[in-house]
């Protein structure tokens, strides 16, 4: 069947690396709408959540939840039986194969934990579900690639950023070639992807969009300062992931650099291994006084956030390690909200925003360009705001949810989600979680999944 053919599917696995994440919400938007759209879902999530609360789209998603061995020395019992199971299928010697091949060129840890984990999914896989879904390229796909191989089921994939750009070559053409159809965010990373699979049409475009419900048109916003009141200074946002791709350290040296007689505060949002190392640039920086941290957030929040700002800024890079941004949610956010962007040229980020008409962009590891863009928007509330009025149209025009998820609903065969209510708002009562964690225990609770306790009981199969 050609790849862009769709395909009736009676449920389907969700393979993610962790479940629920805040920094993922557009994985938690799509379950959703698919959900809303009749597809019935299992997702399997390779880690336990690590952050202190979730978003309210996570609370209102059905999906049963397998959670597979974090590290398999955890629960050796559980992966011995899963091998047991797993090697009277007809696929397993060929999965072990191709495994073996993969390891011989990536012999770590790593990749045996991705075997083991696919062990464990092919053997406790309910028996109707007849596809697998990996969200990234790199390790969920290489579980989810191995557990298709076992059990001879099709497997399919959504590539992002990081995964598309930091999986080795050799890995990302066996994937490309194997998997039924792979899409992806943007067309920067779609046409990488197309050049690397052996049928091009196996790649498709498929934008993230906006939850236009969960981000209603902001209230009539203000213009704002002009920087020369210091009872009112402007307010400059970013939020993002505090690792180096989001391209910080830069974010920081550039507001060292604006003229003193400028008057702003600088708010982020959002947690990440480099907090400590950012915090003492600022200090050293003598930023501390105009800088709030306020962490990882909820949704509610972060919208809060966006209208209490006059600019927001993100400056994107790419990492050593080749590490980068895809299109970045958080601008389509910003932009919902008459918010005025600055940018940087990287990825899919120009896709979204038209230097001078939606927002201003400028080259990545350039502090200096940063802080002339920063500079001139802080004095110009009038610009700022025609620049958020434009990127507003831009986004509620052409960044919609919908015209993803028509596109992932037809390539899993069912309707259009113009035939289905995509909102996430609402929702009269708590929905009831029956999460499904491993062989032992069912997770139950009426309210946030991160809160309630876990119910030991018979595992039902």
């Amino acid at each position: 069947m050609a790849p862009s053919s769709p395909q009736v599917v009676n449920r389907i696995a969700f393979v993610l690396k962790g479940y629920p994440r805040l920094s993922e919400t557009f994985i938690a938007q799509e379950i959703f709408a698919l959900e809303r759209c009749g597809l019935e879902i299992l997702i399997v999530s390779l880690r336990h959540p690590t952050d202190r609360t979730a978003h309210p789209v996570h609370q209102l998603i059905r999906s049963a939840l397998l959670y597979l061995p974090e590290y398999l020395y955890q629960e050796p019992r559980r992966v011995w039986r899963g091998w047991l199971r797993s090697r009277r299928r007809s696929g397993y010697h060929t999965a072990l194969r191709a495994w073996l091949a993969d390891l011989h060129r990536d012999p770590t840890p790593n990749r045996i934990r991705r075997f083991g984990q696919a062990l464990v999914l092919a053997a406790e896989l309910p028996k109707n579900v007849n596809h697998l879904h990996a969200h990234f390229l790199h390790t969920p796909a290489s579980v989810a690639r191995y557990a298709a191989l076992i059990t001879g089921l099709k497997w399919t994939v959504s590539a992002h950023a990081k995964d598309i750009w930091t999986v080795p070559e050799w890995e990302k053409r066996i994937k490309l070639a194997q998997a039924r159809w792979v899409v992806t965010c943007t067309e920067a990373g779609r046409s990488h992807l197309a050049s690397l699979a052996p049928r091009r049409n196996t790649v498709a475009l498929c934008y993230h969009g906006l939850d236009l419900e969960r981000f209603p048109a902001a209230p009539p916003r203000s213009n704002g300062g002009d920087g020369g009141d210091p009872e009112h200074p402007v307010i400059l946002l970013s939020v993002g992931r505090l690792v180096a791709k989001k391209g910080y350290e830069d974010l920081l040296a550039a507001l060292a650099l604006l003229p003193p007689v400028l008057e702003w505060r600088f708010v982020h949002i959002g947690g990440g291994a480099l907090g400590t190392a950012l915090m003492r640039q600022a200090e050293r920086l003598g930023l501390t006084h105009k800088i709030e941290w306020r962490g990882a957030l909820p949704q509610p929040d972060v919208l809060a956030g966006y209208r209490q700002a006059d600019l927001f800024v993100l400056a994107s890079k790419i990492a050593k390690d080749g590490d980068r941004d895809g299109l970045p949610n958080v601008l389509i956010e910003a932009q919902s909200q008459r918010l005025a962007c600055v940018a940087t040229y990287v990825s899919g980020i120009p896709e979204l925003i038209e230097r001078g008409v939606t927002g201003l962009l400028v080259p990545p590891d350039e502090p200096v360009g940063l802080a002339q863009a920063m500079s001139a928007l802080i004095r110009d509330p009038a610009r700022r705001a025609a620049l958020g009025a434009a990127g507003e149209r831009r986004v509620r025009s052409n960044f919609a949810m919908k015209s993803g998820i028509d596109v992932l609903a037809g390539r899993f065969g069912l309707l259009s989600a113009d035939r289905q209510a995509l909102s996430l708002l609402n929702v009269s009562q708590p929905l009831r979680y029956t999460h499904r964690l491993g062989q032992d225990a069912v997770f139950q609770s009426t309210g946030s999944p991160l809160r309630e306790g876990l119910v030991s009981q018979q595992s039902r199969k």
